[in-house]
């Protein structure tokens, strides 16, 4: 039976497997960091998408306990001037969710561990080769794994994709600080909805839960921090740096900061927009190591979902991995580098300066009414994927 070594343990990794496992192919997961129950990181969305794609693979329910859903996405400007209203979910399956991100690895990890999946925790990739025979890696601790083939799930930083690519292009900064955070106690507005603010000085969106309490995020265009910074700035400090960033803006931004804990500080965001090769022999790269968008699209957990399904089903149907992994990017990289290109111009929205603030806020309601609408948006949120439907091409 084919044996399949998975680099990184996040979204994509788990997903995987239980996908690959499906097909009736073997795989071990290897994740850098230790196995740990802490609550590390702040919220993201898995799409309405993406939950189909686990719903293929009977995994959504755990993903869909973890979280809360939230179908719809209204836009404001700093003054208060509503700018739009959209759905950012199916029309047809099930809500979009935000989960806190360790909910999502747990809930992930705990579903293919159910199924007999093992991990092993630890293991930073070094080195991997071609051998006659499939393929090996090498670890950190100086241990190595022979496989058939090798599947980089290891994230917009991956070291495999340098393997795979000599000449991937870096990650991009796209100009803006991630913030994230959750204020217990306080539901800001209704359940089911992403409320996003345009702000003078940095972008906030937020959204209440059904325990009562907020999760929120703060966007800030600046050039990126550094771990120096990152290390003597202390929690307190980001939030009040925050607080006087929104001080002028309409909505909760201050309070829920103000009286929330900081569970994400000054993260760089990245994007991916394309590499020029996703597999070389018996190695391939998927989800964010070989297409990450921009947080602002509200899709990286998605597409990495999207890939472990896809990735499965052509292994499942063209048993040859060349074959296989040509059909794979062919289907999937139309899809995911228009995704990152939708990304990137929701980045760009967020860091203009007044004139242009000005402008956006004067077409945006032009453009959810004539251009951004549900409909346009169905080609990304309605997405569906039928397990037994074979891969022909």
């Amino acid at each position: 039976m084919t044996r399949a070594l998975i680099i990184g343990g996040g979204v994509s990794g788990p997903v995987t497997a239980m996908a690959l496992q499906r097909a009736g192919l073997d795989s071990v997961v290897y994740e850098t960091h230790a196995d740990t129950a802490a609550d590390i990181g702040s919220y993201l969305t898995v799409a309405s998408n993406g939950l189909a794609a686990l719903r293929a693979i009977g995994a959504e329910e755990p993903v869909m306990a973890a979280g809360f859903p939230t179908n719809v996405s209204v836009l404001s400007s700093g003054a208060g001037k509503r700018l739009g209203r959209v759905a950012i979910g199916s029309s047809r399956g099930p809500a979009s969710h935000t989960v806190k991100r360790a909910h999502l690895h747990r809930a992930l990890h705990r579903a293919a561990a159910d199924r007999g999946i093992p991990f092993e925790f630890e293991k930073r990739l070094v080195a991997a080769e071609a051998t006659a025979s499939g393929v090996v890696a090498r670890f950190g601790d100086g241990t190595s794994a022979s496989g058939d083939l090798l599947i980089g799930c290891d994230g917009v930083h991956s070291v495999t994709r340098r393997m795979v690519d000599a000449d991937a292009p870096p990650p991009r900064y796209v100009g803006l600080l991630n913030f994230g955070g959750y204020t217990p106690g306080v539901a800001a507005a209704e359940p089911g909805t992403w409320h996003m603010i345009f702000g003078r000085h940095a972008f906030f969106g937020y959204a209440s839960d059904l325990a009562g309490g907020t999760a929120w995020f703060a966007n800030v265009p600046r050039e990126p921090s550094t771990a120096a910074e990152r290390q003597q700035t202390s929690a307190e400090e980001w939030k009040r740096r925050l607080v006087q960033l929104f001080a002028s803006d309409c909505g909760p931004a201050v309070d829920l900061i103000s009286s929330g804990v900081l569970q994400l500080s000054a993260d760089n965001t990245h994007d991916l927009p394309s590499v020029g090769r996703w597999h070389n022999g018996p190695m391939l790269i998927i989800g964010d190591a070989a297409h990450a968008p921009s947080p602002s699209s509200g899709q990286g957990a998605s597409m990495a979902i999207e890939d472990g399904v896809v990735l499965a089903k052509c292994l499942r149907d063209h048993r040859d991995y060349r074959t296989a992994f040509a059909a794979f990017e062919r289907i999937r990289r139309p899809r995911v580098e228009r995704i990152v290109a939708q990304g990137a111009r929701s980045s760009s929205t967020k860091a203009l300066g007044p004139l242009g603030r000005t402008v956006r806020d004067a077409l945006m309601p032009l453009l959810f009414r004539y251009v951004i609408t549900d409909t346009s948006l169905a080609w990304m949120y309605d997405h569906e994927m039928e397990w037994t439907s074979r891969i022909v091409h």
